[in-house]
């Protein structure tokens, strides 16, 4: 059995994962999911977030080992959460088993206004003077999906709300786990676990090019919607699980021995 570990973003929690675990727990019925909330949101809303991403890494580990679920872990991480798995990849590479990076940036592979597109500064500051948590969500909304009617969406943030004002996330902590994101940078060499890069064609909050970057300079797959937004698994949830699924069948196949090609015994690299 696999153990999927599924991470989200900035000041986001399990529940906005919506219908995706379902989704990707169709398409790899065998593998286990797990969504653990980041220090300062969901279920650990009242906790200060984390002021790097290295110690959100330790987090996880440590709510994963207390839930005893066992390594190693595979990762399919959102936007922030895609800077926590290379991170994680990169401290404990004997911990994961792959990385799926959705719609993540980094330095020193994107410039700061590729990685929040500055077309969005007037709005993000107008959010920070007038505040309140429906203008929040809105805006959050509206930068991260493209798809539903007016009524699904509607329907949607009505969800987000709740959400929000149950385990609502402080000016505080959303500041702490920007700062994380925003000083963040890779590590010198690529992660030695597979990876996969998805990137959405739409996202008008991140620019796509950031995971192209990415990509091109580990040599990792990358597969791009061209309409979703920067939430990938809410506006295309089916397409993430099945190009995942696509993804490790393509690995196991290139890995598996014939018989009248058997593998080599030393010198193979994961592509």
């Amino acid at each position: 059995m696999s153990h999927w570990v599924l991470l989200r973003g900035l000041m986001r929690e399990q529940r906005h994962w919506g219908r995706f675990p379902g989704q990707l727990a169709q398409v790899l019925p065998d593998a286990s999911i797990t969504t653990p909330d980041l220090p300062g949101n969901g279920k650990h809303h009242a906790r200060h977030s984390a002021t790097s991403v290295a110690e959100m890494v330790e987090f996880c580990r440590a709510d994963l080992h207390a839930r005893g679920v066992p390594a190693p872990w595979s990762l399919l991480a959102l936007s922030l959460g895609g800077m926590v798995a290379v991170e994680w990849a990169s401290r404990y590479p004997q911990e994961i088993a792959r990385c799926v990076l959705i719609n993540t940036s980094m330095r020193p592979y994107s410039r700061f206004h590729q990685r929040l597109r500055w077309q969005n500064y007037p709005s993000i500051l107008k959010l920070m003077l007038k505040g309140g948590v429906e203008n929040q969500e809105r805006l959050i909304l509206r930068l991260t999906s493209r798809e539903g009617d007016s009524e699904q969406r509607d329907g949607l943030l009505k969800r987000w709300l709740e959400y929000q004002r149950e385990y609502p996330v402080t000016r505080a902590n959303a500041l702490r786990q920007l700062w994380s994101a925003a000083r963040f940078r890779a590590p010198a060499t690529r992660p030695t676990a597979p990876l996969l890069v998805l990137s959405s064609g739409g996202d008008q909050l991140v620019d796509p090019r950031c995971s192209a970057n990415l990509a091109n300079a580990w040599q990792a797959a990358h597969a791009i919607h061209p309409t979703a937004g920067h939430d990938l698994p809410l506006d295309a949830g089916e397409w993430v699980a099945q190009t995942v699924a696509n993804w490790l069948k393509a690995a196991q196949a290139s890995d598996a021995p014939s018989a009248a090609n058997p593998a080599p015994t030393a010198g193979r690299r994961e592509s």
